[in-house]
């Protein structure tokens, strides 16, 4: 009986380490390449065929595919030079939001499987909006030196804050308009008033 055992599970061992150096056999090592979005159709992602050490015959003849797990094809083989390129145009934040990493996982087959990432980086696209075109604030005459009224937060759909974010605002005191400029989180002092701005 107790042969019997040992017999049992000498096969399933046996059978799953054959499964694990199949498996080891068929996924090659990993290949990450990193694009800025909104490239035109045809740009070059990376060459695959030095990447992933592979000829040019044997692209061509495996047929190589791109099989995304977003289920759209964003990319494409070029079977003459081994290239991996751009098929379709690529909105990261459409794609990712607000998420800070953005990467599109990618197979190549067929006989192998080979797994290639492709991080999608930000290329502040997006400027800056505000959700009311105007907001009112009663500031007193007498208002003391330092007083700090809120503003409106300015919603950027892109992930990085820009560098500078320049907004203007007119700002009514005794019937005078007054065009106030400031960047992005820096207090600037107009006739003894602090203004703040922030944006996301």
């Amino acid at each position: 009986m107790t042969k019997r055992i040992g017999y049992r599970d000498w096969r399933w061992q046996a059978f799953w380490w054959h499964h694990f150096f199949l498996l080891w056999s068929t996924i090659d090592a990993q290949t990450r390449y990193s694009i800025p979005e909104e490239l035109k159709q045809g740009s070059v992602v990376g060459n695959l065929a030095k990447d992933l050490g592979l000829a040019l015959s044997e692209i061509y003849y495996r047929n190589l595919r791109v099989a995304s797990e977003t289920g759209k094809q964003y990319f494409s083989v070029d079977a003459g030079k081994g290239e991996l390129v751009v098929n379709d145009r690529i909105d990261r934040e459409v794609l990712c939001g607000q998420s800070a990493r953005c990467v599109l996982p990618l197979q190549i087959n067929p006989l192998h499987l080979y797994r290639i990432e492709v991080e999608i980086r930000d290329v502040n696209d997006n400027a800056p909006k505000f959700l009311s075109k105007e907001k009112h604030l009663k500031i007193a005459e007498l208002t003391a030196v330092g007083a700090r009224y809120p503003l409106e937060t300015a919603q950027d759909l892109d992930v990085a804050p820009a560098v500078c974010c320049l907004c203007r605002w007119s700002l009514k005191i005794r019937y005078s308009y007054i065009e106030l400029r400031w960047k992005y989180k820096i207090l600037m002092t107009i006739l003894h008033v602090f203004y703040q701005m922030n944006c996301l």
